[in-house]
C-alpha cells in the first residue's frame, strides 16, 4: 500500500489510509492476534481524521501529540505475535502500513514548501505589527502619539497577497493553514485602515462641550488601547489575553455608551456614534479563534462566489480575445456590467474570495484602459499651441499603445523572460513620463492621471 503524498478514495474517510470496517482476516474474532489488531485499527481509525485535518508544523504540541500517539500505535502493532501464520502476518503488515502512511502524510504536510511558506509569511507580518504598533504600546506609548503610516497598511496588504497565492495542491491542511493566516492578517489590515480613517475626524471633543463627553473620550482612549490588544492577538503576539476577554471588555463599553445621555446634543451623538463604530469594527474581527476549521470556508472549490468569480473571467478572456483580434466593437458597455457584477459578489468575509475578486476586477479594469487609451488616441488632434509637456505626455501614451497588445496576451509567470522585457518596456515609460514637467498646465495634469492609472493596473 502506498501511503505517500497522494490521498487514496475511499468511502469511510478522507485521508490516506482505509477507513476501519470491522475485523479482517479468515477467524475474525477468535484468535488473540486478531482481536488485538481489531482494537489498534480504531485507534487508528480515530487518530486519520485528526491527522488528516492537522495544519500546524512540527513545532506545535498538537503536532508532537499526534507524533507520539502514532508512533505507540506503530510499536504496538509491532509487539503482536503472528506465530508465523501468514493471515497474521498480513493482518499486521496492512496495520503498521496504515501507522506509517499517517506519519509520513503528518510530516509531509508540516514541512511541505507552501505550509513553511505560510509561516514565513506570517512571521514577516507578526514583526512589522510587533514593531509599528504592538511594542509601541507595550512601551507605554498611546496610540495617539504614534502614526499608522499608509506604508505600513501597503505593507500587510502585500503578506496579504502573497499568502492568497501560496499554493495548496487541494490539500486540505495547506489550505486550512493559509485560510487560518489570511483571515488574521486581512483582519487586522482592515483595523489598521480604519485607525487611519479616524485620524480624519476631528476627535475626541472638548470636555466642555457637553457633561458626557470626559466619559466618551476615556472610552475612545480605552478603544486605541484595544485595537493594539487585538492586533497582537489576532497575530498571535500576546500569550496572557484572548479574544473573548477582549470582546467582553468592549461589549461593556458599549453597553456604557448606549447608557449616557446625548440626545440634547447633536455633534456629541454623532461622536458617540463614531466611537461605537469603531469598537463595532473591533468586535466583528475578534470571532477568528475557530475560524478555519469549516470546510465550507476554506474548500474554495465548493464555492458558489468563486464559481461565479470564475464564470466572470471566463466572459472577459472571450472579451479580450475578441478585442485583441478585431478591435473595440462597443464592449465597454458590457465590461462595465462586468465590474459591476463582480462588486455584488458576496465575499463572506473570505480573504481567498477577496482576493480572486480583486484579480478579476483588475482584469477587467485592464481591457478597459485599454479600449480608452486606443480611443482617446483615435480622437487626438493636436493644435499648433499644444504646450510641449502635454505632447510629451501624448507621446508615452503611444509608445504605451504599442505595448497594450502583449500585455494584455501575456499568459506566462513573473519568472519567464517575455514577462521580465515587458516590465522593463512598462517602467521605461513611467520613467519617461517621470521625467514630464506639466508647468502649471491642468490639461497635463489631467493626463499624467491618466498614463499613472494605465501603468498600475498593467503592471
Amino acid at each position: 500500500m502506498d501511503h505517500g503524498s497522494q490521498q487514496p478514495q475511499t468511502q469511510q474517510m478522507p485521508g490516506p489510509f482505509p477507513g476501519y470496517s470491522g475485523p479482517r482476516g479468515p477467524y475474525p474474532g477468535q484468535h488473540p492476534a486478531l482481536l488485538r489488531l481489531d482494537e489498534l485499527q480504531r485507534e487508528i481509525a480515530n487518530l486519520g481524521p485528526q491527522v488528516c485535518s492537522y495544519s500546524g508544523l512540527q513545532s506545535d504540541r498538537e503536532y508532537k501529540r499526534l507524533e507520539r500517539e502514532l508512533t505507540r500505535l506503530l510499536l504496538e502493532v509491532d509487539k503482536v505475535e503472528t506465530e508465523g501464520r501468514p493471515e497474521l502476518q498480513q493482518a499486521r503488515k496492512r496495520a503498521a502500513g496504515e501507522v506509517e502512511g499517517l506519519l509520513r502524510y503528518l510530516e509531509g504536510n508540516a514541512t511541505h514548501p507552501s505550509r513553511l511558506a505560510i509561516e514565513e509569511l506570517t512571521q514577516e507580518a507578526q514583526n512589522m505589527l510587533n514593531e509599528g504598533v504592538v511594542g509601541p504600546f507595550r512601551q507605554g506609548q498611546a496610540q495617539d502619539a504614534f502614526e499608522i503610516s499608509e506604508e505600513l497598511v501597503e505593507a500587510v496588504q502585500d503578506v496579504a497577497m502573497r499568502l492568497a497565492q501560496v499554493k495548496t495542491g487541494g490539500s486540505v491542511p495547506l489550505r486550512k493553514a493559509r485560510y487560518k493566516a489570511l483571515t488574521r492578517v486581512c483582519a487586522v489590515q482592515e483595523i489598521l485602515e480604519g485607525r487611519i480613517r479616524t485620524h480624519t475626524l476631528a476627535l475626541p471633543l472638548s470636555d466642555d462641550t457637553h457633561e458626557a463627553v470626559q466619559r466618551i473620550n476615556q472610552v475612545m482612549a480605552q478603544v486605541s488601547g484595544a485595537r493594539c490588544q487585538e492586533v497582537a492577538l489576532l497575530m498571535g503576539l500576546s500569550g496572557r489575553d484572548s479574544c473573548t476577554h477582549l470582546a467582553r471588555i468592549l461589549t461593556e463599553l458599549l453597553v456604557e455608551l448606549d447608557a449616557l445621555d446625548v440626545s440634547s446634543n447633536a455633534a456629541v451623538r454623532n461622536y458617540r456614534k463614531q466611537v461605537v463604530e469603531e469598537i463595532n469594527g473591533l468586535l466583528k474581527h475578534l470571532d477568528l479563534e475557530g475560524e478555519g476549521y469549516d470546510t465550507r470556508r476554506y474548500d474554495l472549490a465548493q464555492n458558489d462566489s468563486i464559481r461565479e468569480i470564475e464564470a466572470i473571467r471566463g466572459r472577459v478572456s472571450v472579451l479580450r480575445e475578441e478585442v485583441l483580434r478585431h478591435g473595440a466593437t462597443g464592449q465597454g458597455a458590457e465590461l462595465q456590467g462586468l465590474l459591476t457584477h463582480l462588486d455584488q459578489v458576496d465575499t463572506g468575509r473570505n480573504p481567498c474570495i477577496r482576493e480572486a475578486r480583486r484579480r478579476a476586477v483588475l482584469e477587467v479594469q485592464a481591457l478597459i484602459t485599454f479600449l480608452d487609451l486606443w480611443e482617446a488616441l483615435g480622437r487626438r488632434n493636436p493644435g499648433a499651441d499644444e504646450p510641449p509637456p502635454h505632447a510629451a505626455v501624448w507621446r508615452v501614451l503611444a509608445s504605451l499603445g504599442q505595448l497594450q497588445a502583449q500585455v494584455l496576451g501575456f499568459d506566462g509567470k513573473r519568472a519567464d523572460k517575455s514577462y521580465m522585457v515587458l516590465e522593463e518596456l512598462l517602467t521605461k515609460q513611467l520613467l519617461a513620463l517621470d521625467a514630464v514637467d506639466p508647468q502649471g498646465d491642468e490639461g497635463t495634469k489631467t493626463a499624467l492621471e491618466s498614463v499613472l492609472l494605465i501603468g498600475v493596473v498593467w503592471c
